[in-house]
């Protein structure tokens, strides 16, 4: 199970349903829920046991930008508070997004961050590649939540996108804890070959039978690949119902602009579900 749950905590419009999904797993997983705000000042700026950073940024900014990071942090804490979680803390950490995340992420089951919005007052045209670094550098699974949308469930009916590779592999076993609770498991595959060895003589039995040995139920669906992969899997996640689509993430985290995987690219930007991550 997950016991420890990572939050990224901000003023984006889109963090009071991103709170509502992670305290729903929170509650599923009987998870301690941490809700962490980052200044947006990278911690090599300050001086051991200083509070202010360095000669980098001008005090009264720096006071600035950690007055609305704790803003934020307290407005969630306190919709956090009213949905009566029974393990949950505040953290506000002094970094910028990206390495305050990762850092964090190290002592975490699980991070939970939202989908790039560009037409977010609050955040604008920044951070944009935040869930994409994040997924490519931390070690742990990551759920993506929609920008947009309302999800009253997650868990219940799951689609895994299966290719036979690492990344697919690695992301299954990060999302055991979800697919050992969920009514219905979908392994979806895109054009298998028959065969080889990523899906052996009949694609998709063999991690059928591995996940039926966790006691999960699961249901084998194969369908046609052609075009984008990433837009075919979200459609078959239409089609199943599915409330959380769980897949390997392809890419370089050096070269993210040129290796970055088209159906990893795709689904970060167009999903409408929530998506758990791993790379």
């Amino acid at each position: 199970m997950f016991k420890t749950i990572l939050l990224h905590a901000d003023a984006a419009r889109s963090a009071p349903a991103r709170l509502r999904l992670a305290a729903m797993l929170a509650e599923q997983q009987q998870a301690h829920l941490v809700c962490a705000a980052m200044t947006g000042i990278s911690r090599f700026a300050y001086r051991a046991h200083e509070d202010q950073p360095y000669q980098v940024i001008r005090p009264d900014l720096a006071k600035l930008a950690t007055a609305s990071a704790r803003q934020a942090l307290d407005k969630l804490g306190q919709l956090a508070d009213s949905l009566g979680l029974q393990s949950c803390e505040r953290r506000l950490v002094n970094d910028d997004a990206y390495g305050g995340l990762l850092l964090q992420s190290r002592y975490a089951d699980l991070v939970v961050l939202s989908q790039a919005d560009r037409d977010d007052p609050a955040t604008g045209g920044m951070l944009q590649d935040l869930p994409e670094q994040v997924i490519l550098n931390c070690s742990r699974p990551v759920l993506v939540v929609p920008f947009a949308g309302v999800f009253a469930t997650i868990g219940k009916t799951v689609l895994v996108a299966w290719d036979g590779g690492i990344q697919a592999t690695r992301a299954i076993s990060h999302a055991l804890p979800i697919l050992c609770g969920a009514e219905r498991v979908v392994v979806g595959m895109l054009d298998p070959v028959s065969g080889g060895d990523e899906h052996g003589e009949i694609p998709g039995a063999d991690i059928a039978t591995y996940l039926a040995r966790h006691g999960i139920k699961v249901e084998v669906r194969s369908e046609s690949g052609a075009g984008d992969a990433g837009e075919a899997l979200l459609a078959m996640a239409d089609k199943v119902g599915a409330d959380l689509l769980v897949m390997g993430a392809y890419g370089h985290p050096r070269y993210r602009e040129i290796m970055l995987g088209g159906a990893t690219r795709t689904v970060l930007a167009s999903a409408t579900l929530p998506v758990l991550m791993s790379h």
